[in-house]
């Protein structure tokens, strides 16, 4: 087997089932799931629909680029929201199966380690930290190494580039954003955006912008990468690529149905990649996702509901928990209540997953769970990850046994 195979990390929820093994859960309530951001809202019926009334289509191979008329429901769903000028449906998308598939296999295909002689020359991609596990794990499989840039109250969750050294840049080949970011929910604002576009322009590297949360927001719409490269002019989107899902936008998870945007110089080569790799979305799920993307009724009505569950528990726990309302996603990322410390007086997100488990049968995510320790200081630890996919009656359970516990 690839020896590589043994530098993955165990993932979050296998740590957390290490940390639970010998745990019970409070068998007097329900078990109430806010660990896994898995979508709970129902999905839209008319996409259903489309999908039953194509099921035939499963006796025909579906081409690795997609049907046309995929590609081009989302050129024009891209060109609206994010104010394109214009993109090559043809040339600059191409649909995948779901934001994780390609954002794993996308850096298996851009990393150059040809010129990596030992550990000090080794390709490098620069990562959140918190991240998706996703990045790294691509990271280490493509012989390349990761760099983390921790995302901390002091660079309002959303990780300083900036201050990556340049001695750091020149070995960078690629770099992860996480826009609306996942765990913290922070958002890029468009001079963060400008910034690292000059940066990859001097230092030449890609950047991929992971962008499955753009579309649970409260108020303003996230700004996106390609929204930003045609605000200055930058119609080619060089080396800047962007990974989108109708996973949380349109609550089909199971769907696997996404793509992958930008730089055509980057997408040819990768397309390729994909047709050896054999991705390609079945065609009946390409006509169901058509269907979805062509529609925004459904998404606001999603928003809505995330909206509603938000407040809810801002106006209940707001103050006692002091929660911070992210700037967009379905995400807290919760500093650990006082009362919850470890043996050296700092804030225990591990007991507090515990004890919610233990005591009120609620699932959660350890911080520390989903960060690198670097230098000493893990910036997910001492913050827990409940995700707010539960329906709004289960919110409001949540809530009156969080209460209890910490009563």
């Amino acid at each position: 087997m690839n020896p590589k195979l043994n530098l993955l990390h165990p993932y979050p929820f296998a740590k957390m089932a290490t940390l639970l093994a010998d745990s019970v859960a409070a068998t007097e309530y329900e078990s109430i799931k806010l660990g896994i951001g898995e979508p709970k809202h129902e999905p839209p019926e008319f996409v259903l629909k489309v999908l039953a009334d194509n099921l035939n289509k499963v006796q025909n191979y579906p081409s690795t680029n997609g049907l046309p008329e995929l590609r081009q429901a989302i050129a024009l769903w891209l060109t609206k929201r994010f104010k394109l000028a214009q993109i090559d449906a043809d040339t600059q998308i191409i649909p995948v199966m779901g934001t994780r598939e390609a954002l794993f296999s996308f850096v298996q295909a851009a990393i150059d380690i040809t010129q990596s002689t030992n550990d000090d020359s080794k390709p490098l991609v620069v990562m959140p930290n918190p991240f998706y596990q996703i990045y790294e794990g691509a990271t280490l499989l493509a012989g390349a190494e990761p760099y983390f840039v921790p995302c901390s109250i002091d660079n309002d969750f959303k990780g300083d580039y900036r201050s990556v050294p340049s001695e750091i840049w020149q070995r960078t080949q690629l770099v992860f954003v996480c826009s609306p970011n996942n765990p913290t929910g922070a958002v890029f604002s468009e001079a963060d955006w400008q910034a690292l576009i000059e940066l990859s322009d001097e230092y030449d590297f890609i950047i991929a912008s992971d962008e499955c949360y753009s579309e649970l927001y409260f108020t303003t719409p996230p700004v996106g990468l390609l929204e930003v490269c045609a605000k200055i002019g930058r119609n080619d989107f060089k080396n800047c690529v962007v990974f989108h899902s109708l996973s949380k936008r349109s609550n089909l998870p199971g769907l696997r149905s996404g793509f992958v945007a930008g730089d055509a110089n980057l997408l040819k080569p990768y397309l390729q990649y994909r047709t050896y790799q054999g991705c390609a979305m079945p065609i009946h799920h390409q006509l169901a996702s058509i269907a979805a993307w062509q529609d925004e009724e459904h998404v606001q009505a999603n928003r809505d509901l995330y909206t509603q569950k938000f407040d809810l528990w801002m106006s209940e726990l707001g103050a006692s928990l002091k929660l911070n309302k992210p700037d967009a996603g379905f995400y807290f990322w919760m500093a650990v209540p006082e009362s919850f410390k470890d043996e050296q007086g700092d804030p225990d997100d591990e007991a507090f997953v515990k004890a919610l488990f233990e005591k009120v049968n609620i699932n959660a995510l350890a911080g520390r769970y989903l960060s690198r320790e670097i230098n000493g200081t893990n910036p997910g630890k001492g913050f827990v990850r409940l995700a707010l996919v539960a329906s709004v009656e289960e919110s409001r359970e949540a809530i009156n046994r969080i209460k209890t516990l910490l009563s």
